[in-house]
């Protein structure tokens, strides 16, 4: 019996194999750094949101301790007050991708003056 060059398949399940699995760990990857994402947006939104809270209530000493508290670390943000608004945005960058959240909210009656 006599094989010729290419007609011998043995090692090819094993190629196979290992070809299905590095699949598999790529889109694992994928998969973790999209749930990462997704969890840094959400905590950007949260500070953001609780910064703008404590803007309105006058409290705005106390939004840099919040934003590093709850935000992803290495975040940046920026309150601006206009009229009897205020908004929060905190931005930071993860796995090459920007994340960025905004919060709005009415300034309490008595505060504006502060």
């Amino acid at each position: 019996m006599r094989r010729g060059v290419l007609g011998d398949d043995r090692g090819g399940v094993t190629v196979e194999a290992a070809v299905a699995v590095c699949g598999l760990v790529a889109v694992l990857v994928l998969g973790v750094a999209a749930v990462m994402a997704v969890i840094g947006q959400l905590r950007c939104t949260d500070a953001a949101r609780e910064a703008a809270r404590l803007v309105a209530r006058g409290e705005g000493a106390r939004v840099s301790g919040v934003v590093e508290a709850i935000a992803p670390e290495g975040a940046q943000w920026t309150v601006r007050r206009e009229g009897d608004t205020a908004s929060v945005e905190v931005v930071v960058s993860r796995l090459g991708i920007e994340l960025r959240a905004w919060a709005y909210a009415v300034v309490e009656p008595g505060v504006a003056g502060r």
